[in-house]
């Protein structure tokens, strides 16, 4: 299985809008699913278990991705 690179893990940080700023460690299993989903089954299910805590994250992401907070 192929790495994910850190563009991939912050946009799948931004895709959660709502209720959880998920941690990095959680937003690498986010977009893995990600990249994974669109080659299972219809009748397959994927499940991703969020957990930490992203707020001690936000100041890192946002650095690299440019923005002020």
């Amino acid at each position: 299985m192929k790495g994910l690179d850190d563009i991939s893990i912050t946009n799948a940080i931004k895709l959660i809008t709502e209720g959880i700023i998920p941690a990095l460690e959680s937003s690498h299993a986010l977009a893995q699913a990600i990249k994974m989903v669109p080659e299972m089954d219809p009748d397959q299910i994927d499940m991703v278990n969020l957990s930490g805590r992203g707020d001690k994250d936000v100041n890192q992401v946002a650095a690299y991705l440019g923005e002020e907070i």
